[in-house]
């Protein structure tokens, strides 16, 4: 049976990237989205040009029963090997002028998400004695950032489950990570940072590449990567 893995988000351009890279790895890639199946698609499609394979999936990660109802269909074909929780939103705001509705959603996202999606695919996991977790995070939940409470709190949340869970997994064979990126280049941070801001705030002086977080989340879900679990790795130029 070939290794397969799911990427949420995987439309997005760290997704993308991520997806491109462990299909390059010999993975059958699930590449998710949640409205926009014919941007997933179209990653699937030039995964498969380049000789991988890959199949565009949709569903909101913040719908349990949905979620539930798109594993079930994945698992019926066995457990997965790799997971990357790679989709997330943000919602900026100072916190006094922070609706409600922008903390719910932030936090539904990016950590409910979470839950929904892994949970499910823990025990097929356990079962097998083997997997890769990758939980994408951001540099905001190590040192904070302006505007970003609610995207700083779930980013954090994210961290200490990563730890948690990688305890729990430890012993099945499991790996459980974080990778948390700085400023990565890509259509999302696109016009949020002039070339000035960055050199101020990267000491490297420049954003990171999508392909360069792919790659380490590449290493970590390789064999070689056996012996790392419950970890938080920044990959941000130097930023902190």
């Amino acid at each position: 049976m070939n290794k397969r893995a799911l990427v949420t988000g995987g439309s997005g351009g760290i997704g993308r990237a991520i997806c491109q890279r462990l299909a390059a790895d010999g993975y059958d890639m699930l590449v998710h989205a949640n409205r926009h199946l014919d941007t997933a698609a179209a990653v699937a499609a030039e995964i498969c040009s380049a000789g991988g394979k890959a199949t565009a999936i949709a569903f909101d990660i913040t719908d349990a029963a949905a979620t539930s109802t798109a594993l079930d269909a994945i698992l019926a074909a066995g457990p997965l090997q790799v997971l990357v929780n790679n989709a997330g939103v943000h919602d900026d705001a100072v916190f006094p002028g922070m609706t409600a509705l922008q903390w719910q959603r932030v936090i539904d996202v990016n950590l409910n998400g979470f839950f929904n999606v892994t949970q499910p695919l823990t025990l097929p996991m356990i079962r097998s004695r083997w997997g890769r977790i990758i939980n994408i995070s951001s540099v905001a939940a190590l040192a904070g950032n302006r505007g970003q409470v609610n995207y700083a709190a779930a980013k954090g949340a994210l961290h200490s489950a990563t730890k948690a869970l990688a305890l729990e997994l430890a012993s099945r064979g499991i790996t459980v990570n974080a990778v948390a990126p700085g400023l990565i280049d890509t259509a999302m941070s696109d016009g949020v940072f002039d070339k000035e801001a960055i050199a101020r705030l990267v000491p490297m002086k420049r954003a990171g590449r999508p392909q360069e977080v792919a790659d380490l989340v590449g290493f970590l879900a390789s064999e070689q990567a056996g012996y790392i679990t419950g970890q938080v790795i920044s990959i941000n130029g130097g930023m902190i």
